[in-house]
């Protein structure tokens, strides 16, 4: 039984993605119903779909004291750091704490793969490495959380959380126990994911990548658009940061029905929401807006939207937001928090773009278009390969 914790304060937090860089960028394209899916440009070979790339990766360069950490998923990272004022945020926190009192827990599903790939498409005559990518710090599933340890001077305990595409969303969970069982004070939590032929070639190889622009819910959806991002939060106890959004619950489950595909009911995905809930204190017609997993797969979406329908009342609002970025991966869940908590901020439901023609599974809580509407209480969903499912509970302050 999930038991009701003590909300945290989402002291700071920023995002990067094809829709731009900062939060002001992710609002402004919202506002808009811009979308940042282009035709795919990136992959070693030929291959017909559309992506979510960040703009500015391939320019931008990391400090030479961070050189060592030098590859395409680390130089997005070090964007999404440096924007916002996030990593102010977090060396304020560092001098209040101590570095060994502040955690970082980051998801992400291919690491810095891409550099890994590279190496091997290099290989020389001997079957080595080229020199400049025999880095092995580099080609480990912990590279970005090392990176980002040492680029913000953080000594706390340091995790790599892989579990898919619910990533970013589980490391909220971790912190919270962190923080309540006094391991920490404070956590950095986020997650990046890049683009890459493992990624682009598996998920086509699994015939679920579309060759035009993802649309969520949508009758005729064929498949996702892959993207890219890199986000990261600074949660804090509430005495800390009073006037800060919170985290006021999440859930986890894993409900293990197959490799690829949900279970047929949403039942792993209820139970992560229903304690979601019950961890925030809520019910749920509490609940002004959900942003959904929604990633125009074809069984996703048709469970996810029988989960709203039976679980909401018709006056909770949901949509996807992947029609704007594409499917980020293991960084999906903290660019989805994002969305989530300019949401409850600027008091902006996103539509759903992207779907003309919506699946008859989907009820009457579904916001085709933007809405302006008060949002005191929003969830964030985030489903991954294998049944691994995370839903946030996120709220703001009332006077």
């Amino acid at each position: 039984m999930s038991v009701p914790i003590h909300p945290l304060g989402v002291s700071a937090y920023t995002v990067t993605s094809a829709l731009g860089h900062g939060l002001q960028d992710h609002l402004h394209a919202l506002d808009t119903g811009r979308s940042g899916l282009h035709a795919n440009d990136f992959s070693s070979a030929p291959l017909a779909c559309w992506i979510g790339r960040v703009a500015g990766v391939e320019g931008s360069k990391l400090p030479n004291a961070l050189s060592a950490w030098e590859c395409r998923n680390n130089r997005l990272a070090w964007l999404g750091l440096t924007q916002d004022g996030f990593a102010d945020r977090v060396r304020m926190a560092r001098e209040r704490y101590g570095a060994g009192r502040i955690a970082l827990i980051l998801g992400t599903s291919t690491a810095s793969i891409g550099a890994t790939e590279e190496a091997y498409r290099r290989l020389d005559a001997d079957g080595h490495m080229p020199p400049d990518l025999r880095r092995p710090a580099i080609h480990m599933p912990h590279s970005l959380v090392a990176f980002v340890a040492e680029a913000l001077g953080l000594e706390g305990p340091a995790l790599t959380v892989s579990t898919a595409c619910s990533s970013s969303a589980k490391v909220f969970a971790s912190a919270e126990r962190m923080i309540r069982l006094g391991l920490v004070d404070a956590a950095v939590v986020g997650g990046v994911d890049t683009l890459c032929d493992s990624v682009l070639f598996g998920f086509n190889a699994l015939e679920l990548v579309s060759p035009e622009p993802c649309q969520p819910f949508d009758r005729a959806r064929r498949g996702i658009s892959i993207g890219e991002a890199a986000g990261f939060a600074l949660l804090e106890r509430t005495d800390a940061q009073p006037d800060a959004a919170r985290l006021l619950g999440y859930g986890e489950s894993s409900d293990a029905h197959h490799m690829s595909t949900p279970h047929p009911e949403g039942l792993g995905a209820e139970l992560a929401l229903r304690a979601a809930l019950a961890r925030a204190g809520l019910e749920a017609a509490q609940v002004d807006y959900i942003n959904l997993h929604g990633t125009a797969s074809l069984k996703n979406d048709e469970v996810e939207a029988a989960l709203v329908a039976r679980a909401f009342p018709a006056t909770t609002r949901a949509s996807s937001t992947k029609a704007f970025t594409g499917h980020t991966l293991g960084a999906a869940g903290i660019l989805e928090a994002a969305f989530t908590l300019l949401a409850i901020e600027h008091g902006l439901v996103p539509g759903n773009l992207g779907c003309n023609d919506p699946d008859p599974a989907c009820g009457p809580q579904f916001a085709w278009r933007n809405e302006q509407k008060r949002v005191h209480i929003a969830l964030s969903n985030s489903f991954g390969f294998g049944g691994n499912n995370a839903c946030l509970a996120f709220g703001k302050v009332v006077a």
